[in-house]
């Protein structure tokens, strides 16, 4: 039973690695494991007054029972969790993490229409 478990989340971390690495470039990866993906834009900017060299745009990580689905823009705007589909945001735990415990084409769709509207947040404001 644990193992389908595992091979579930894998297959979940897979497909939506797949989705999320679409944007790389403009971003970098920056973590490429069998567990964990991160993608960051590597660019100098001030956010709210302070200097940055850099800033995650997404993460994945494996978790003992879900995906963990790290998605950064909220924190740029907050306004953006309103965009999130019904299915996208019951998943929401805190502010950006989503816990992804099944994978449909419906949700999929949800997750690939955050990732745009975040990348453009990104593009708008220079982040890219």
């Amino acid at each position: 039973m644990a193992e389908d478990k595992e091979k579930t989340l894998v297959e979940i971390f897979q497909r939506m690695r797949q989705k999320i690495s679409q944007y790389a470039p403009p971003f970098e990866i920056r973590i490429d494991e069998e567990r964990r993906y991160e993608l960051w834009s590597v660019k100098e900017l001030v956010i709210e007054g302070r200097k940055r060299k850099e800033v995650l745009f997404a993460a994945l990580i494996i978790q003992k029972d879900y995906v963990g689905f790290y998605f950064m823009p909220v924190y740029a705007e907050a306004e953006l969790a309103q965009v999130f589909g019904a299915d996208l945001r019951k998943r929401l735990k805190g502010k950006s993490c989503f816990h992804i415990k099944n994978l449909d084409e419906g949700l999929l769709g949800q997750i690939e229409s955050a990732l745009e509207i975040g990348y453009q947040l990104y593009r708008e404001r220079g982040w890219v």
